[in-house]
């Protein structure tokens, strides 16, 4: 795009909420050079973290359309060029209503708040930012071998006022660098983990239908042909894909069937990857090491839980990319992204690639 096309920007609609606010937001949109526009600033949602939360959960599972978006929306988004939001919905009907929406920008990595696919019709690019890459990447590898080495197990123990020292895993426990990592999706959290784990000096296979042999061969990761060769191959599996309707579920028994007996599942991406029951019954029977998990059908997960009994998995609420400096700074970082869209025609950041 020339520089011309950021003349025609005249309003930019942000909606912040209570973990992105809308003056972090519009503050980072009056930061850059090109942005004369009118900003129009909404606030979706409530205030309440608990209350927040059972709505970002109802989005996730259930898409835009599971909860409102703000009064006066519709309205503000008639005339604007651009729209920023970062858990805010927009389904459908609210991109109907816009007349010269140039693109949506959303400030974290996942879209299930988003009608992409109303967005694509439209032609309508949507930039979001893998926000918190690097806090996900260093979660999984510490989650990795708090399970594997029993960490978090050992800690609760002592709590208990109990000294343990061997637990159902001891006879196998081993280092990562005589162990081999399996990754389920090599784009940025993938490709991240692959790097700190190749300076540890681990293994690792992986795979990505999505990555292309070149990307591919930049990484320190053998390539397998199918998902079924990295769970035959691997000692440790670490799902890190993206939801979408096509992969829901996509991780059952038949997969979990093939992990060799000491080896390990992890998954700090999107429960609905794996099916539940599936991955329940696999531990109970002690088909497998162990699970560390971060992400759960039901969240906040019920105290009566099949996972809660268990002797092989290590549980945390959701937190893989909870840092301060990853939320703090995404309206800035996403700025960035599509004041590089506009002025140089960067599309990088761009999820719906079948506008470009």
């Amino acid at each position: 795009m020339t520089n011309s096309k950021i003349n025609v920007i005249s309003r930019i609609v942000v909606v912040g909420d209570a973990y992105v606010s809308a003056q972090i937001m519009e503050d980072a949109v009056k930061k850059l050079p090109f942005w004369g526009a009118e900003v129009i600033s909404l606030t979706w949602g409530t205030g309440d973290k608990e209350e927040f939360t059972e709505m970002q959960t109802a989005l996730e599972s259930k898409g835009p359309d599971a909860v409102p978006y703000p009064n006066g929306l519709e309205e503000a988004i008639r005339d604007a060029d651009i729209l920023i939001v970062h858990f805010c919905p927009v389904p459908k009907k609210l991109i109907s209503c816009s007349h010269r929406l140039k693109a949506v920008g959303i400030c974290r990595g996942g879209t299930e708040n988003i009608a992409v696919s109303a967005l694509t019709e439209r032609k309508i690019p949507l930039l979001h930012i893998i926000r918190n890459s690097e806090a996900v990447a260093e979660f999984t590898l510490g989650i990795m071998l708090a399970e594997t080495r029993n960490i978090a197990r050992a800690h609760h123990k002592i709590c208990e006022g109990k000294w343990e020292t061997q637990f159902w895993n001891s006879e196998f426990t081993s280092t990562l660098k005589n162990m081999t990592v399996g990754i389920i999706g090599l784009g940025n959290i993938g490709a991240l983990l692959a790097e700190k784990l190749h300076l540890l000096g681990v293994s690792m296979i992986g795979y990505d239908t999505y990555l292309r042999e070149e990307e591919m061969d930049r990484l320190p990761v053998k390539s397998a042909e199918t998902m079924e060769e990295v769970f035959q191959e691997a000692d440790i599996v670490t799902v890190h894909l993206r939801l979408t309707a096509e992969n829901h579920g996509i991780i059952g028994r038949d997969l979990l069937s093939l992990m060799k007996p000491k080896a390990y599942l992890i998954n700090v991406a999107r429960a609905g990857l794996i099916e539940e029951k599936a991955l329940i019954e696999i531990l109970t029977e002690h088909k497998i090491a162990g699970a560390a998990l971060d992400v759960f059908e039901q969240e906040p997960l019920p105290s009566n839980h099949p996972f809660m009994q268990m002797d092989n998995v290590t549980l945390t609420p959701h937190i893989a990319g909870d840092t301060v400096d990853s939320i703090a700074f995404s309206p800035y970082t996403l700025a960035e992204a599509l004041y590089g869209y506009f002025v140089n025609g960067d599309k990088k950041n761009i999820c719906n690639k079948d506008v470009l």
